[in-house]
């Protein structure tokens, strides 16, 4: 298997239900035990932001995770970590919480969040499965990386 991306590398993929192609570029990873109020149930939230921009003549969106597509974290140990696992899905951040389709010539930010484990934390690789059910993966960091740290932070701490 050919070595994944490094985070902030983008990636064409097509959108839900095989509608438009939309760019999506993880840029920005950070670690916390705690964010938006919430604690990690299993040790360590990983936040992930990306910008999702449509790069076609019609809207695009993400698969949701109920039709098999959307976004995971394989840990170094090769385990699969569904998004929103533990207290996940109750962390919000105002800036990256869109969910919209984008619309054309358009993009938006958007952000996951994984309740890992230390050890799940260490590193590993974001995996996002696409509209025709094509993975795409990005190699993650242990540590907190990307452009947006600081402002990330102070999101997850309001």
């Amino acid at each position: 298997m050919e070595a994944s991306p490094k985070l902030g590398t983008p990636a064409r993929t097509t959108g839900d239900g095989g509608t438009g192609v939309l760019e999506i570029t993880p840029d920005t990873v950070v670690f916390v035990k705690e964010g938006g109020g919430e604690k990690a149930a299993n040790g360590v939230f990983a936040v992930v932001t990306m910008k999702d921009k449509a790069v076609t003549a019609v809207a695009a969106d993400e698969p949701a995770p109920i039709s098999g597509g959307g976004w995971k974290w394989m840990a170094p140990d090769g385990e699969m970590i569904d998004v929103g696992g533990g207290n996940g899905f109750n962390v919000v951040m105002d800036k990256y919480n869109n969910a919209d389709p984008v619309q054309p010539g358009a993009w938006q930010w958007r952000s996951q969040v994984f309740d890992l484990t230390p050890a799940q934390a260490k590193g590993g690789t974001l995996i996002y499965i696409d509209g025709e059910e094509k993975a795409h993966r990005w190699q993650m960091p242990s540590t907190d990386s990307g452009p947006n740290v600081v402002e990330v932070k102070q999101q997850l701490a309001s």
